[in-house]
């Protein structure tokens, strides 16, 4: 089998449970984040990967290969951790070129491999700068280009971009995607950050408290998560819970809404993403999937406008551009529409 496969795998530290029995595939070449607040298990699933913990139950396999007992160092795989692990007295080159000489490569080669590899993270000419003298940004190059020394056949990062700014993290993460299709190596990283999983992954792992809850791409667990710590979790979202009146009806505090895929009967939760709820001026005859709201606070963001609303007690959030803002204000009763194909059921 092509790929990586955590076959029933479970981690435990003595009483404690970091990862429950878990069964997972992560493709060859592809781009793969662990996605999951802090405490979820998810770096601790990173460093079994790496051989840096052994499970206590299960099996590990890559490319059909069992390495759950492999030594670290007889993995091949490459690693960058949150800390970076640069060696302050050393030069970029001599970092770079570190995990070569301990494997016996010849001066000449290494030579020619670290020019090769800082031209690969945009720093040429730097081979003789020391590390103490770089950006962040730049010693997160560095550590990269250190970690693909070997050309490893998994490249693994935990938390790489955390202690850089905003501005220069949104542009690593362009980069790091950029250079693993470019290189087309398996590549898995541990975040807390949505945005940054959304931005860089082919495949998102979304994990909480020690358990993986859906694994997608991320558009699909964007608009089609599957249970309302998923919905919650990424991104901003409204979940409403109600009782089936009938087939494709649900019935929620202040009204019956229309939704796709309910049960058959008992209680549902959905959950509908806050840009597609539309927000329009009270009518005599209200339509299909419509709520009776009053806006409560208006915030207007300059490139997107939020419209919080109290429906029956609830507070519901509207999102559209300024462009279809439409006519309201603070006090105002309005129709608060949810548009069925839009529902999506989280909980039954």
């Amino acid at each position: 089998m092509s790929g990586l496969v955590f076959d029933a795998v479970e981690k435990q530290f003595g009483a404690f449970t970091a990862i429950s029995e878990t069964t997972l595939t992560i493709p060859q070449g592809k781009f793969v984040c662990l996605l999951g607040p802090s405490g979820c298990g998810k770096t601790t699933l990173l460093r079994m990967i790496a051989g840096l913990e052994s499970p206590t139950r299960g099996r590990i396999l890559l490319d059909g290969r069992d390495i759950t007992r492999l030594p670290v160092h007889k993995r091949d795989f490459g690693m960058v951790f949150q800390s970076l692990a640069l060696f302050p007295h050393l030069s970029v080159g001599e970092n770079v070129a570190y995990p070569l000489r301990i494997r016996g490569t010849g001066k000449a080669d290494c030579f020619k491999a670290v020019q090769r590899l800082l031209d690969l993270v945009q720093l040429p000419d730097m081979a003789n700068r020391p590390v103490s003298k770089l950006s962040g940004g730049q010693r997160q190059r560095v550590a990269i280009a250190r970690a693909l020394a070997l050309s490893p056949q998994l490249f693994l990062l935990d938390e790489p971009l955390s202690a850089l700014d905003a501005k220069l993290r949104e542009s690593m993460q362009i980069e790091l995607k950029q250079l693993q299709r470019k290189l087309g190596i398996t590549t898995i990283v541990v975040t807390h950050d949505q945005r940054e999983a959304m931005t860089m992954a082919d495949l998102v792992v979304v994990m909480s408290e020690g358990k993986v809850h859906q694994v997608a791409p991320p558009v699909e667990i964007y608009r089609r998560p599957r249970d309302a710590f998923v919905a919650g979790f990424i991104g901003m979202t409204n979940l409403l819970k109600g009782r089936v009146a009938a087939p494709g009806r649900l019935a929620v505090a202040g009204g019956i809404l229309a939704v796709p895929g309910l049960p058959a009967t008992g209680e549902a939760s959905i959950s509908v993403r806050p840009e597609n709820v539309q927000v329009g001026k009270m009518t005599q005859a209200n339509g299909d999937g419509d709520l009776e709201g009053r806006v409560s606070y208006i915030r207007d963001l300059g490139a997107s406008i939020e419209i919080y609303l109290e429906v029956a007690g609830e507070q519901i959030v509207a999102v559209c551009s300024p462009y279809n803002r439409p006519d309201i204000t603070d006090g105002d009763s309005v129709r608060v529409h949810f548009p069925p194909d839009d529902c999506v059921v989280v909980g039954a």
